[in-house]
């Protein structure tokens, strides 16, 4: 089985995340701050890698005489044609199969792409390619001591992810998934993926948006980070995204204004209580009364 990681707990609390959803976006919109061949966003569930400017080359342009540039195409405004990543909307069914199904080719190829989310809009890599998670980690910016979370299409994947998940753990999945909840969880050790420096562990969240669920169906987990550099604020529209990000990605799925618009809350499930790492769409309230009944709470980090 391919390995799934996820970020480590210790900075999901810094994600802003895909989740996407990254967790650590686990950005989400980690994931992802939310992933799954078993994202989301990949918070976690709220993350820029420094690019040379075109503009530094068009300086020499601008040297040469005017009616050179007036008669010939500009070369650089060729590249930005190039490098522009594609963009597609979901107005009717059509549209919305073909960005579907572009995006998830893309994703076969190894590129990053665009997606919309519950929380706020996520960049997405296949989570069991090693080079698209460190194209994802460097086109926002990011070591790889911010591991992005894994979104994934069905609750039942989460066992094939992670391993040792305490009954607490379900009953929060059972209460908030689909939802803008990121758990981190011990990663199954058959797994064969790097996500990053994970120390074993995996963010994994299952996003409540029918279009990223229908992309996760096609793809599998998707390591899933906010869709923003990093320290810059998480997009919550296909225009924030492609203005960070259009440069670095394949294509970007328009799907409107985030619903959300907060990241996924992140929670570290591996102890005999959880531990509140990143509050999110879902207070600390909110789930401890979930947990009514159980010999178990979720403490908050602070």
């Amino acid at each position: 089985m391919r390995a799934v990681p996820v970020e480590d707990p210790a900075e999901l609390a810094d994600q802003q995340e895909a989740g996407p959803d990254e967790v650590a976006e686990v950005d989400e919109a980690g994931r992802a701050d939310e992933g799954d061949r078993a994202d989301e966003a990949g918070d976690a569930e709220p993350d820029a890698g420094d690019e040379v400017d075109a503009e530094d080359e068009v300086d020499s342009d601008d040297e040469s005489d005017d009616e050179s540039d007036d008669d010939e195409p500009d070369e650089d405004d060729d590249e930005d044609d190039v490098d522009a990543a594609q963009r597609l909307g979901t107005a009717t069914d059509d549209d919305r199969e073909a960005a579907l199904a572009t995006a998830s080719l893309a994703v076969q190829r190894g590129e990053l792409v665009v997606l919309p989310t519950d929380t706020v809009y996520g960049i997405g890599a296949d989570a069991f390619d090693p080079d698209a998670v460190q194209a994802l980690l460097d086109a926002k910016g990011r070591g790889r001591d911010m591991p992005p979370p894994v979104l994934i299409s069905s609750a039942t994947t989460l066992d094939a992810l992670a391993t040792g998940v305490p009954e607490y753990a379900r009953r929060l999945v059972d209460r908030f998934w689909p939802g803008p909840l990121t758990i981190v969880c011990f990663q199954q050790a058959s797994l064969q993926w790097d996500l990053g420096d994970t120390r074993g562990t995996v963010a994994v969240r299952m996003p409540d948006h029918r279009l990223a669920l229908d992309l996760l169906e096609r793809t599998g987990p998707l390591a899933v980070s906010s869709a923003n550099l990093t320290g810059h604020p998480a997009a919550t529209d296909a225009d924030q995204a492609a203005e960070m990000l259009s440069d670095q990605v394949a294509v970007i799925i328009d799907d409107g204004p985030s619903p959300g618009g907060a990241a996924s809350t992140i929670v570290d499930v591996r102890g005999v209580n959880g531990k509140l790492l990143r509050t999110g769409a879902i207070s600390l309230e909110d789930l401890n009364e979930a947990l009514d009944g159980l010999d178990a709470t979720i403490e908050d980090e602070d």
